[in-house]
């Protein structure tokens, strides 16, 4: 049978495809439309599908949308509670009603018949449950799903006994650790339900002097659900405009909710496990994002093992609802094979790209060791690699690599993408040398969803990729799984002596990561990088821009 998983109600909008029990395909609607995140959260937007997406996931598989037995659309409009007077909410419903109609309209073929609605925190809990390595039967786990919001709820904790879910416990609205985040977000002057990762960056800056006024109005409940009153953020610091000066009281702020996020977290895991006595668990929902507190839950909870969704967040939701009916259909879909599971180009198609470009280029007979020469020369280098990533992570397919030995890297790749300083960016390494280099985290960390301590020694000798407080975001690389980022590795070590580079996402402030390879040649073009890693072929900036 074949499922089509949709997520649109929200952010995020994106599609995912799963035919005779394979994950075969997910994108993110924001890499066909350019528009970051696809679209704004409102309910205005509520109507608005992921149709580019969706026909590519069709495509992929040479399928017509007559083809499909069921779609899933992971929001469930009859678990919203009405309002006797009715409000904007009631806007957003009637879209999700109608979603059938619309979706028969965006792909002509389609049943209506066939859409199938899944509540939200399911779709988010099956994302993880269902698509760890653990999915297989006798590997059962707990599962925990926190983000902004759902239908009614806004957080799910249950567990996963041969691919059937037990829902434990819940969290109605208005409480909601996601949307506390985003409040927070948005009063530091960034972009709600966007910009939640620089509060995160940001937290490190500073102290956790607000944790005890915190606790006192973000606190969990003793039976697996928490609550978040009112907070009056002004009285901890001056909210700041966009592309506002933060001072050390914005960042004292993001370091109190970040730590509080944390110890909340905490608690949720810890009354799961004395619920479930699982060693494993698997985390969904856009506060699954955080990967700071990813690896406190790692360190202190109680559970032996954490895996983390790569597109935790709303998009992730697409594959989860696929996966969902999968099982109920009695087809379950094998473990996720990865986060590759977008647009890839052939050969040819990158090299017909750069002559209808004009573009110069050569293909060296060892990429692998010609992209290394290039790093170890201290240059920026676009890598495009394969099928696209699932999720917002770069992790070797979309991605800007550099040189980690040079700390004024960090700087520049923040110029080069035209973001705020205090980001950090992120080592690549292989994953036979990682414990060596990063302590405290998980290891194989293929996901960049943990965060590592830096080794006494190594600090110094790669300080483009250490943060402020000693961490890294690390993505291990092993041969097996991409053997020709491993050969860059392998290449740039024995020519610098250091098994890591870095590696940041392939894109500029504000825009979605490059996608096509339109996307990679205007980015290349617009962008002081130094050369372009376009499948075989490499593009040198001097060559292109010789006078």
């Amino acid at each position: 049978m074949r499922f089509l998983g949709i997520n649109a109600i929200f952010h995020d909008p994106a599609a995912a495809l799963v035919a005779d029990g394979k994950i075969v395909a997910a994108a993110e609607e924001e890499r066909f439309s350019r528009r970051k995140h696809g679209k704004r959260p409102l309910v205005f937007s509520a109507w608005e599908l992921p149709e580019q997406a969706a026909a590519w996931c069709l495509r992929e598989a040479g399928l017509a949308p007559e083809d499909i037995d069921v779609v899933a659309y992971s929001y469930d409009p009859a678990l919203v509670a009405q309002k006797p007077d009715g409000d904007w909410e009631d806007l957003r419903t009637k879209y999700a009603v109608r979603a059938p109609a619309f979706l028969s309209t965006a792909l002509p073929g389609l049943d209506p018949g066939q859409v199938a609605y899944v509540p939200h925190h399911v779709a988010h809990a099956a994302s993880a449950g269902l698509a760890s390595q653990w999915s297989t039967p006798g590997r059962d786990c707990a599962v925990l799903v926190c983000d902004g919001r759902g239908e009614n709820v806004s957080h799910l904790a249950g567990r996963y006994r041969d691919g059937e879910l037990e829902t434990l416990a819940t969290q109605e609205l208005p409480h909601s650790l996601g949307l506390m985040y985003e409040d927070v977000t948005e009063h530091l002057g960034f972009l709600r339900s966007s910009d939640e990762y620089k509060v995160m960056a940001m937290a490190s800056y500073g102290r956790p002097r607000h944790l005890e006024s915190l606790r006192e109005v973000i606190y969990t409940t003793g039976d697996g659900g928490f609550r978040v009153e009112p907070v009056d953020w002004g009285g901890y610091a001056k909210a700041l405009p966009k592309g506002g000066v933060w001072t050390s009281d914005h960042a004292d702020l993001a370091a109190s909710v970040q730590a509080r996020l944390e110890e909340v977290l905490l608690e949720l895991v810890r009354w799961l496990h004395e619920r479930t006595g699982e060693r494993r668990l698997a985390l969904a929902g856009g506060v699954a994002l955080n990967c700071v507190a990813n690896t406190r839950l790692l360190d202190e909870g109680p559970f032996d093992e954490v895996w983390v969704q790569p597109a935790a967040g709303d998009s992730g939701t697409a594959l989860g609802g696929a996966l969902h009916l999968a099982q109920a259909y009695g087809e379950p879909a094998a473990p996720m094979p990865g986060v590759a599971l977008g647009r890839g180009f052939t050969d040819e198609e990158l090299g017909a790209w750069l002559d209808v470009a004009r573009v110069p280029h050569t293909r060296p007979a060892d990429l692998g060791a010609a992209v290394a020469a290039e790093l170890a020369a201290d240059r920026i280098v676009a890598w495009f690699q394969g099928r696209s990533e699932y999720g917002p992570r770069a992790l070797g397919h979309r991605s800007l690599l550099a040189h980690p030995g040079h700390a004024r890297n960090t700087e520049r790749l923040n110029d080069v993408k035209g973001r705020e300083q205090f980001r950090p960016i992120a080592p690549m390494v292989l994953e036979s040398r990682a414990a060596e280099i990063f302590g405290r985290g998980p290891v194989p960390s293929p996901y960049m969803l943990f965060v590592h301590d830096v080794r006494p020694g190594w600090a110094a000798r790669i300080p483009a990729v250490v943060h402020v407080d000693g961490t890294a975001r690390i993505q291990t690389v092993s041969p097996a799984a991409d053997p020709l980022m491993a050969r860059v590795l392998s290449e740039f070590e024995a020519r610098t002596g250091l098994p890591v580079v870095v590696n940041t996402s392939l894109n500029t402030a504000g825009r979605p990561m490059v996608d096509d390879p339109r996307d990679a040649l205007e980015c290349f073009g617009s962008s002081p990088v130094d050369v372009l890693a376009l499948g075989p072929y490499l593009v040198r900036r001097g060559e292109v821009f010789a006078s």
